[in-house]
């Protein structure tokens, strides 16, 4: 299917969103070694890991891709080995089972823990600072790309279109803080091993089963009364985070970096709920008074080197409007993109 075909079932939509872009292919052709996912069984990693695999199979690549998580569902572990991605479970916590993982040049690092950081901080902590320690010396030998967030840097001003990577960094809450703590010990482990690392501040993947179009196209679709307190955002269809972050494989370095993932276009919550309104015959009430602040991102910087996002916002808003009204499969993970102060 190509980028203006409606995805009709599950399986097709796994297709679009893992079909590597002509970057992807050529980074991986380039770079030498297997490519090793750490908690590949979330929301990004099967669809990530299958993109690794199709761009390898489409540059002529023969080498591994290994998808390692708990795989708590059977299904999920299954349908990536379908695919022709190999699959462990681990218990990253494990430093058995870590150090008996294969090694890998190329690993990347998705593990982290978000909601639930307020009522189980100890846990946070765990995963978002003292896991990565872990993982950096497992993989000192290799070049590791690692997942942080945009909440590193706390709500901005609406008008200053985004933080950006030079930006210092304010983070408000329990997870806020576990995150800056996770860039902190990669880079020191970085710094301690001198391994090349890339640090990616993603702000809101989305696609048709989970993401903030999802949570909205959710309340559009049950005529709730729409909250624009958190009135603009930015977000980025998952097929374009999975590319973008491969690429970024290309871009670690020693000294580390710094790059952010993130959508296009600052979207004002309101216009994005009319056009789904628009889309399935609904009318949409809004509550509340729009702050000038919001948590946003900047990726401009990034697009030279990871690719500039390819799908369009009005394609993105049709899809999730028209999937959720016909009653898609929906993951069931509210994103409380809503949240200001900082407790998740």
């Amino acid at each position: 299917m190509n980028s203006t075909e409606f995805p009709t079932s599950v399986e097709e939509l796994e297709l679009h969103l893992s079909e590597p872009t002509p970057r992807v292919i050529e980074v991986l052709q380039q770079l030498d070694g297997d490519v090793m996912l750490l908690g590949a069984g979330g929301k990004m990693g099967p669809t990530m890991a299958r993109m690794a695999r199709r761009a390898m199979d489409a540059g002529g690549v023969k080498r591994r891709v290994i998808a390692v998580s708990r795989f708590r569902t059977a299904s999920a572990r299954e349908r990536l080995e379908q695919a022709g991605v190999e699959t462990i479970t681990c218990d990253l916590f494990d430093r058995a089972e870590l150090e008996r993982l294969p090694d890998s040049p190329l690993v990347m690092s998705m593990s982290g823990f978000k909601f639930g950081a307020s009522s189980n901080p100890e846990l946070a902590w765990a995963t978002n600072c003292y896991l990565p320690a872990l993982i950096g010396e497992r993989f000192a030998k290799s070049r590791v790309v690692a997942f942080s967030s945009g909440n590193v840097y706390g709500m901005v001003p609406v008008s200053s279109g985004g933080s950006v990577e030079t930006d210092p960094l304010r983070p408000d809450g329990e997870y806020s803080m576990t995150a800056v703590g996770r860039e902190r010990m990669y880079v020191y482990a970085s710094n301690r091993w001198q391994f090349p690392l890339a640090l990616l501040r993603l702000n809101y993947a989305t696609e048709l089963r989970y993401g903030v179009l999802v949570d909205l196209a959710q309340q559009v679709v049950a005529s709730n009364s729409i909250d624009v307190t958190m009135g603009y955002v930015n977000v980025l269809w998952l097929r374009d985070a999975n590319a973008m972050s491969l690429a970024a494989f290309a871009h670690a370095a020693y000294p580390h970096v710094v790059m952010n993932v993130a959508g296009s276009e600052v979207l004002r919550m309101r216009d994005v709920c009319r056009r789904m309104g628009e889309h399935i015959g609904k009318r949409v009430e809004f509550v509340g008074v729009e702050s000038d602040q919001a948590l946003l991102n900047n990726g401009t910087a990034a697009y030279a080197k990871l690719g500039t996002p390819e799908m369009r916002v009005d394609t993105m808003i049709r899809w999730t409007a028209q999937w959720v009204a016909r009653g898609g499969e929906l993951l069931g993970k509210p994103t409380h993109f809503q949240v200001r102060n900082g407790r998740f």
